[in-house]
């Protein structure tokens, strides 16, 4: 078995070093570590296409070497499933990330996204996320989450990964023996506090800062969100089907027939001569 560890806060990042020695632990399971050269938080999916990718060998903090790249998350991990590596991947883990990533989160999030990379690809994907406290002065204490995205693993390779979905697992930030177990759950409700702030330059021209406070969430029972404040390891199941199945009913109610004559009506002038023109 040949996992991938990869991340998106960069190949000398902490958490992604916590959770390479935690999946080498495993037995009979082989770890490489590919991950971004730089931090790449909240980056979203990106696939770069247009100029080359370059990958070059890093020691980490523990002497072990890994791979960077110049690259996104989700681009490391098809460099690896695509043949960059010599062996084939037979699994993504992404994090640990030292932030949690819930509810829509998962949309903006660089250690999910590289995560559905893998699933895209056929493969399981996993992401671990840790529940860091804002305010939280000094190093992180990743071990909790490491022994968690482990027994994850575990699970994953006793009971066989359920295809096309991503496992989106979040930590609460406590020791070990301190959380109270783990909950299935499905995504929560996410309350973004997002501020444009618009500045000027030193030549007078305006520029732009998306910020504001920290998002909180609803912790609704049954969620991601509800999961970490109850204390518990929250692992929520993604489709990357985003087809809204209920609505498509009402959608074919609406009257769709009578489509030639509507787009003559809504087109403006130029567009319907355009279009008549041989």
């Amino acid at each position: 078995m040949h996992i991938l560890v990869t991340n998106d806060d960069g190949v000398n990042a902490p958490g992604l070093l916590a959770l390479a020695q935690a999946i080498r632990s495993l037995p009979d399971v082989e770890v490489t570590v590919l991950a971004p050269d730089r931090n790449w938080s909240s980056s979203g999916h990106v696939k770069t296409l247009h100029r080359p990718l370059r990958l070059y060998q890093v020691m980490l903090a523990d002497g072990t070497l890994a791979w960077a790249s110049d690259g996104a998350p989700s681009d490391c991990v098809a460099l690896a499933v695509l043949g960059a590596l010599e062996k084939p991947i037979d699994m993504v883990v992404s994090g640990i990330n030292p932030t949690p990533n819930l509810g829509h989160d998962v949309t903006y999030s660089g250690t999910v996204t590289a995560a559905m990379e893998a699933v895209i690809s056929g493969l399981p994907g996993i992401a671990i996320s840790l529940d860091s406290p804002q305010d939280l002065i000094g190093p992180r204490d990743y071990r909790a989450a490491a022994a968690i995205a482990k027994y994850v693993v575990q699970q994953v390779l006793q009971h066989g990964w359920p295809k096309g979905v991503v496992l989106n697992v979040n930590v609460p930030y406590l020791p070990l023996d301190q959380i109270k177990g783990i909950q299935i759950t499905r995504q929560g409700t996410r309350v973004y506090r997002d501020r444009l702030e618009k500045r000027i330059d030193p030549k007078g021209r305006p520029y732009y800062w998306i910020g504001g406070e920290a998002p909180t969430g609803v912790p609704e029972d049954g969620t991601d969100i509800g999961a970490l404040a109850a204390g518990y390891v929250s692992i929520t199941p993604l489709k990357l089907d985003l087809t809204a199945y209920e609505v498509m009913d009402h959608l074919r109610a609406w009257s769709w027939d009578d489509l030639p004559r509507a787009c003559r009506a809504v087109s403006p002038p130029d567009a319907r001569a355009a279009l008549q023109e041989p």
